[in-house]
């Protein structure tokens, strides 16, 4: 007598199902990966982009430091995106005041710049992390 086999095929079935189940891990996966990998290029680039707008603010402070302008309150949009402010400048010898710049409100750059008040060289020019 003959003996019918009703488990014909579960085997190739199972590894057909594994197969396709780490397949579809690593294509997922390998797509998340290149769509996050796009936003922290954005980002960067916005940092990037903040980081020039704010040395640009701040060689603008400068130069109205040195032509006996107040720049204390001052905010310039530079583009579409990118904008920076600049804080109250305090002391006498050594003028020291912040500078905020943000593009697309997605990257902010902060910075604290002191500079001598009779030649108007940078004595500190550092990135802080509030304004």
């Amino acid at each position: 007598m003959k003996r019918k086999r009703q488990n014909r095929g579960f085997v190739a079935l199972i590894s057909a199902i594994i197969i396709s189940a780490v397949l579809l891990i690593v294509a997922v996966s390998n797509g998340l990966v290149s769509f996050y990998s796009r936003f922290n290029m954005l980002d960067s680039e916005l940092k990037e982009r903040s980081n020039a707008a704010a040395d640009a603010c701040a060689d603008t402070a400068i130069a109205q430091l040195a032509q006996a302008i107040d720049p204390s309150g001052m905010t310039r949009t530079l583009n579409s995106i990118d904008q920076c402010r600049i804080g109250i400048v305090s002391g006498t010898t050594q003028k020291m005041f912040k500078v905020q710049a943000t593009s697309s409100d997605r990257a902010v750059t902060d910075l604290q710049i002191i500079v001598d008040a009779n030649d108007f060289s940078v004595v500190s020019w550092q990135e802080i992390p509030n304004f």
